[in-house]
């Protein structure tokens, strides 16, 4: 009879198992009821409350009282979280014109978060060794030691070749080809540095504290300056086979039409990105207008903008219906400067997908604006490091359990 613990099919390996599932919902969710972990990994609600006990016995796990949280409509009272007072992750994401960065502690609690203004594009170096500073001074701040960092997510505002780990677009970030960013990142503070797009990263943030936490299956669409997508399946990001996944910006619409920066003709972005809608709006009384002015006076009403808008939302739509027909996702998560313009994109961009994707899959999808707009790629950072990071003290305890 086999006795080891790791001998599938014994008790002791299934327990382990187990064990193993609900850390991973923990973290995961950050803060989450025994009943959701029960449903979530189809563990009996005893099997569960057996395995918590043992967590928090172990002082791995703690309870939070969320009951003023549950008296305005959010979760069930009584949520669990792990517990590691002294161990957190980070996030840094690179914007075209910022370098932000955040820290959290495993209950998916932010700490602090700074931003500082500066040209990304082509100044990859500096860019870097910015951030390494506001690395040192934000640890300082929240008093958190460097060795207890486990972890760090890190974005950039293009499309990232996971093989060589370097940015996969010379037009979006000139200043940034060739070089190994993550491993220049890890040279500078000394920890381990994962890399996503921006997409992905504002789809973790949605996933794990936004419009898409209750939802196992969803497209984020990022529309802004250029317009991309991250894809959730299964509660997890789908990057393909080389990290371009949800590329849906280089659709083409038209095959006659403009040129787009990739070599193609009549992309999405060329006739519907940021811009795209500025140079079709052109000059409003003798002036210039940037994305966010003709945003916020398409939602004021103004008609020129507001056609902009929907204009741009009925192409986002050809391409997300598509994206429909291909993956079935039960809902579309519109995030980026341009969903704030609300109902004005998204109303036709919902009839776009009604007109083009699949009767079933049209008339299930639920689509709604993200929740994060600025934040949701600094955000997306540190859930991209929550679900990365090696957690070996968090597994260090939960072997001496077994």
């Amino acid at each position: 009879m086999a006795t080891s613990k790791n001998a599938d099919g014994t008790l002791a390996w299934l327990r382990d198992r187990n064990r193993d599932r609900v850390v991973e919902m923990l973290r995961m969710q950050g803060q989450i009821s025994q009943a959701e972990i029960a449903r979530a990994t189809g563990l009996s609600r005893t099997t569960v409350s057996t395995l918590i006990a043992e967590l928090k016995e172990a002082g791995l796990v703690a309870d939070i009282d969320t009951k003023s949280l549950h008296a305005r409509g959010g979760r069930p009272g009584v949520q669990l979280v792990l517990r590691h007072p002294s161990q957190v992750v980070a996030g840094i994401d690179f914007g075209h014109s910022h370098v932000a960065i955040a820290v959290a502690d495993l209950g998916h609690n932010v700490l602090a978060e700074r931003w500082h203004d500066l040209d990304v594009n082509r100044e990859a170096a500096r860019a870097l060794d910015v951030a390494a500073g506001m690395f040192a001074e934000i640890l300082e701040e929240v008093a958190v030691e460097r060795t207890s960092v486990l972890g760090v997510g890190m974005g950039i505002p293009g499309p990232v070749d996971r093989a060589h780990g370097t940015a996969g677009s010379a037009t979006i970030l000139p200043g940034w080809i060739g070089l190994s960013i993550a491993a220049e990142m890890e040279q500078r503070l000394g920890i381990p540095v994962r890399i996503e797009n921006d997409a992905n990263l504002g789809a973790l943030a949605e996933l794990t504290w936004g419009a898409g936490r209750d939802c196992s299956n969803f497209a984020y669409i990022k529309a802004a300056t250029g317009i991309g997508a991250g894809i959730v399946i299964d509660g997890r990001l789908l990057r393909g086979a080389t990290g371009t996944a949800g590329e849906i910006g280089h659709t083409t619409l038209d095959e006659a039409g403009p040129l787009c920066y990739c070599g193609n003709r009549g992309c999405l972005e060329t006739v519907a990105s940021g811009p795209a809608i500025v140079q079709l709006v052109g000059r409003v009384n003798g002036e210039s207008l940037a994305l966010s002015q003709i945003i916020e006076l398409a939602s004021e009403g103004d008609l020129r903008c507001r056609r902009a808008v929907a204009d741009a939302g009925r192409e986002i739509g050809v391409a997300v219906a598509g994206l429909c027909n291909l993956i079935n996702p039960e809902r579309v998560i519109v995030g980026g400067l341009m969903s704030r313009a609300g109902e004005v994109l998204l109303g036709p961009l919902r009839e776009s997908i009604r007109r083009h994707a699949v009767q079933a899959a049209a008339e299930t999808v639920d689509v709604r604006a993200a929740v994060f707009v600025e934040r949701a790629e600094l955000l997306g950072s540190v859930a991209l490091a929550l679900i990365g990071s090696p957690e070996a003290e968090i597994a260090h305890r939960i072997e001496s359990l077994r």
